[in-house]
C-alpha cells in the first residue's frame, strides 16, 4: 500500500506512505493518488481533506530512480501531471501537512494545497533544479501566484532550500509547529474549516481562485452571484443564531 486514505468524519486524510524513498511518487502511487481526490470530490460527506508523509517527510518529489530506468512518458502536456492529481482543480480546501522534505514535485505537491502546515524543521525547494527535471505539476503556476514572483524566482532559479521559518515569512506556509506535529495540527484545522457552513465557505474559496481569470468590475461580479445561494440560505440561518447571542465577541467555539 504505497498510499494510505483514512476518513474521520468530514476529513481525509490522504498518507503518501513510501518512507524508503522518502516518500517519492511513482506512476502506481500518482495513479493511487489521483482516485483518492476523485473520491474526495465526489463525496458530499468530505469536506477537508488533509495530504501528509508517513515518517520524516512529506514527498521528496517524483521517484527519479524510476525514470531514470523506465522509457514511458510520466506526463503528457495535456494529460495529468505526473504526481496524479497536481493539474486537477477543487471545490472544497485541502491542507497539507509537511514534515521533512516537500521538495521538487513534493513542493509542487504542497501548492496543490490551499494551506501548508509545517513542521519547524522541514524543507521546501525546487531541487529537481540540480537534474534537469522541470516543474510539470504546477509549480511554475501556483508559486508564483502564491508568493509572487520575485519569491518565486528565487526558488524556481536556485533551487535552494527555504526553512519554516522563511516560508512562513514568505507566504509559502500557513503555519509553523514543532517537528512530529504537523498532521494533528493540519487535521484539527481541517475540522475547524469542515464545521463551518458548507455553501458559504466554498463560494468564497471558489470566487478567491476565479478572480484571476476576470478584470476587476467581472470578478465582483463573479463573486456576488457565487455568494447568492449562501446568502438566501445559510446566511439567514447564521443570522438567526448570532441574534440569538451565539458568535458574540468574535467567538468561534458554539456556533
Amino acid at each position: 500500500m504505497t498510499l494510505i486514505v483514512e476518513s474521520d468524519g468530514p476529513v481525509m486524510t490522504v498518507i503518501i506512505n513510501r518512507p524508503e524513498v522518502k516518500n517519492a511518487i511513482n506512476m502506481p502511487t500518482a495513479a493511487l493518488m489521483k482516485q483518492a481526490f476523485l473520491d474526495f470530490e465526489a463525496d458530499d460527506n468530505i469536506s477537508v481533506a488533509v495530504i501528509c508523509g508517513v515518517g520524516d517527510s512529506f514527498c521528496s518529489g517524483w521517484d527519479l530512480k524510476s525514470l531514470a530506468v523506465d522509457d514511458e512518458p510520466v506526463s503528457t502536456p495535456e494529460g495529468d501531471g505526473a504526481l496524479g492529481p497536481s493539474r486537477m482543480t477543487f471545490s472544497k480546501p485541502i491542507i497539507a501537512a509537511i514534515e521533512g522534505f516537500a521538495v521538487a514535485g513534493g513542493l509542487e505537491l504542497a501548492l496543490l494545497a490551499d494551506m501548508r502546515v509545517m513542521a519547524e524543521d522541514a524543507v521546501m525547494g525546487v531541487f529537481c533544479r540540480r537534474w534537469g527535471v522541470p516543474l510539470i505539476d504546477g509549480g511554475t503556476v501556483r508559486l508564483p501566484r502564491l508568493i509572487g514572483t520575485g519569491h518565486a524566482m528565487d526558488l524556481i532559479l536556485t533551487g535552494r532550500p527555504v526553512g519554516a521559518e522563511e516560508a512562513l515569512g514568505m507566504g509559502l506556509c500557513n503555519r509553523v509547529v514543532a517537528k512530529g506535529e504537523s498532521r494533528r495540527a493540519a487535521e484539527e484545522l481541517a475540522r475547524q474549516i469542515a464545521s463551518f457552513p458548507k455553501t458559504c465557505m466554498r463560494a468564497d474559496r471558489a470566487s478567491a481562485y476565479r478572480q484571476w481569470d476576470l478584470d476587476f468590475d467581472q470578478a465582483l461580479i463573479h463573486e456576488g452571484q457565487g455568494g447568492q445561494a449562501a446568502l438566501e440560505n445559510e446566511a439567514r440561518r447564521g443570522a438567526a443564531r448570532f441574534a440569538a447571542g451565539k458568535g458574540r465577541g468574535g467567538d468561534f467555539s458554539d456556533i
